[in-house]
């Protein structure tokens, strides 16, 4: 037998001893043949090495693998991305002001919970041996919002960002986000519960997607590209295959879908996409604007929102993006922000024909009023 890095597996090798997640779940029992997608799901449970049957015969006219043919990756020091002074001072008083008191502490340890049961219910999905209770994720999901305005929740999972980034943080809060959504555009109890669903599993075809790919700093190529992309796909046929309704799959199939033709896997328009999924598409790109990147620090709500305001008008369900971003300006009405130029003030008016480009009352009281004022912007919420 050998005890091989999953990195360094190939197809057709044979287990030799059962593979197990830490929680107990059998991925692959002794004698299974391993292929391209097991051992992407390998990777993404974080199974670190795997003992297979001595004798494989790794022939060259075997067809490689995508990490096969990639140039290995070089160990060089990893640069901080750069953070400007006001983003130095935003993670010393908003975050880190919020961090330090009991709500967040509480929300965080029901985060955490949530973050558990929402990974078994993966496992669940992918392995297909056990039953799924909507009723708990739903209830689960529910206690996060609990006596907390959208906003208020909106902040907590700011704070959230900078202690996990994983798949299944995302997963949590695209579905808090679309049902923070789904209330303001008054949706029913059960359509919030659904998309909550909706939110919580339409990244589920990542399971299938090889780590080094999904987290790669770099450029991806375009065969990595498209590898990425059929992550919509899979998720929906994961999902089918699990008993979930349309609306569910098809937010799985469809969140990345835009109205303007530009988004895959089919390039759908404005009505062809399911409500579910434009609800989706645009929580989950907030979520993925906000957070932290390798290249780049997160962006703070105003940044996001002049980004959307540039192109995302036309590539979202209008009367979805306009309520969300909206309420996302609205909700900073009179917070202290710090502008472009290094100074600091209060907004004071909501300009709502440039929603990320207020009327700013700076230290000294004047009035920098940032739709007429275009090369100065704000860069983050003290």
């Amino acid at each position: 037998m050998a005890k091989l890095e999953v990195k360094k597996l190939k197809p057709g090798m044979v287990v030799e001893k059962a593979i197990v997640t830490k929680r107990g779940q059998t991925i692959a029992k002794v004698g299974t043949e391993l292929d391209s997608k097991l051992i992407a799901r390998l990777s993404f449970y974080k199974i670190e090495e795997v003992v297979v049957e001595d004798g494989f015969n790794d022939e060259p006219a075997k067809p490689l693998e995508l990490e096969d043919v990639l140039p290995p990756k070089k160990e060089e020091p990893k640069e901080e991305p750069k953070k400007e002074p006001s983003q130095i001072r935003e993670s010393m008083s908003y975050t880190n002001r919020l961090q330090s008191n009991q709500e967040f502490q509480d929300f965080q340890l029901s985060y955490s919970e949530n973050m558990a049961a929402l990974e078994e219910t993966f496992d669940t999905i992918i392995f297909g041996d056990g039953n799924i209770s909507e009723e708990k994720l739903i209830k689960n999901a529910e206690s996060l919002f609990a006596s907390k305005t959208s906003i208020q929740m909106f902040d907590l999972l700011h704070c959230m960002k900078s202690i996990d980034d994983s798949v299944y943080a995302h997963s949590i809060n695209v579905a808090l986000i679309s049902r923070a959504i789904g209330k303001w555009l008054k949706l029913s109890r059960e359509e919030l519960n659904e998309l909550t669903i909706a939110g919580l599993l339409h990244d589920i075809g990542k399971a299938e997607i090889p780590s080094e790919i999904l987290n790669k700093t770099g450029k991806l190529t375009d065969e990595e590209f498209d590898l990425i992309k059929s992550h919509a796909l899979k998720g929906s046929k994961l999902l089918k295959k699990a008993g979930f309704n349309s609306n569910i799959q098809f937010a799985a199939l469809q969140h990345h879908e835009r109205s303007d033709g530009s988004g895959y896997p089919r390039g759908l328009e404005a009505d062809e996409i399911s409500d579910f999924a434009s609800i989706i598409a645009i929580a989950d790109v907030y979520d993925a604007m906000t957070s932290a990147r390798s290249y780049r620090t997160p962006k703070c709500a105003f940044q996001v929102i002049a980004a959307f305001e540039e192109e995302g008008l036309k590539k979202y369900n209008t009367k979805y993006i306009l309520t969300f971003l909206e309420r996302i300006a609205n909700a900073y009405q009179n917070s202290m922000v710090m502008l472009s130029d290094g100074r600091s003030g209060k907004i004071v008016y909501i300009n709502k024909s440039r929603l990320s480009r207020p009327i700013v009352q700076v230290d000294d009281e004047t009035m920098v009023d940032l739709s007429r004022e275009t090369d100065i912007s704000i860069t983050s919420i003290l």
